[in-house]
């Protein structure tokens, strides 16, 4: 079973930068597409950045130039770099593992929590 913990979120003013992690244990890193999704309240969860096994990024329209996605197959460990962070951004903030073989599963992790405010 994979098990994915995120780490990183708090309270940032408007402008700055947090670091989130994502931790993944149970599984073969090497074989799943890892992605961040956020959650506002009220709102659908939505795709914020994602990253292939091949290490190809995909970013939301909204986050494109601000956020960073990578992946370290050694800490089998996947990074969101969110800088220049406005109030929108404010959500929480899940991680995502998505097998690439038939049969493979679809893994969230807990949840971490931003907020951006002043």
């Amino acid at each position: 079973q994979v098990q994915l913990v995120e780490s990183g979120g708090g309270l940032v003013q408007p402008g700055g930068s947090l670091r989130l992690s994502c931790v993944v244990s149970g599984g073969i890193f090497s074989l799943h597409n890892m992605g961040w999704y956020r959650q506002a309240p009220g709102k659908q969860r939505d795709l914020v950045a994602s990253i292939t096994t091949e290490r190809i990024p995909n970013y939301a329209d909204s986050v494109k130039g601000r956020f960073t996605i990578s992946r370290d197959s050694a800490k089998k460990t996947v990074y969101l770099q969110m800088n220049s962070l406005k109030p929108e951004d404010t959500a929480v903030y899940y991680c995502n593992a998505r097998a690439i073989f038939v049969g493979g599963g679809d893994y969230w992790g807990q949840g971490t929590q931003v907020t951006v405010s002043s």
